[in-house]
């Protein structure tokens, strides 16, 4: 499978620039982040893409419409693939709120309110990508299957930071990661 990390957040920005949680919960992609999900929409288009996997957070179902668009696939939004809750900018958006906003997207799989209340523990994190990782292995399309998601789930997922807008692939029928280094 693919994974690709959602294009730059406005939290990004203000996260980078100051290192403090702006409060933004939710957060739109800027500019740049739109044109890093155009960037990957073009670059996606000569890979064997039959479905998207789809994280709830605005910026990663922002970052996978272009790739929807230029691929005519569905859609699949799924909570696993969501951030490590720890700012602001994981609080989500309520599913009937996404829902109107993406139609075509299908939102079966998650629950009105689909995002913990507390910061995620690590090992939390670790045990959703071994989940998905185990449930993308049981599928036959697993290798044309596209993971919108971010950089702890990626990390988790691969042990490899990615940056925004960047993508690499991901065998889930291989070992997982010997270690995960979150940095700090």
């Amino acid at each position: 499978m693919i994974l690709l990390r959602h294009g730059q957040s406005e939290f990004n920005v203000h996260i980078t620039a100051t290192r403090l949680d702006p409060g933004i919960p939710d957060p739109c992609l800027t500019e740049y982040g739109h044109l890093q999900a155009e960037s990957a929409a073009r670059a996606l288009a000569g890979q064997r893409i039959g479905r998207i996997v789809v994280s709830p957070y605005a910026r990663a179902l922002q970052t996978a419409e272009p790739v929807a668009r230029a691929l005519n696939v569905p859609v699949f939004v799924h909570p696993t693939v969501r951030e490590r809750y720890g700012y602001a900018c994981d609080i989500g958006t309520k599913r009937s709120v996404l829902r109107d906003r993406w139609p075509d997207h299908d939102f079966s799989g998650i629950e009105e309110t689909w995002w913990p209340s507390d910061d995620e523990p690590a090992d939390s994190v670790i045990a959703r990508a071994a989940a998905f990782r185990t449930e993308m292995a049981a599928r036959p399309d697993w290798s044309e299957t596209l993971v919108v998601s971010h950089w702890g789930f990626i990390l988790c997922m691969t042990g490899q930071n990615v940056a925004n807008g960047e993508w690499l692939r991901c065998d889930p029928t291989a070992a997982p990661p010997a270690e995960i280094v979150w940095r700090s």
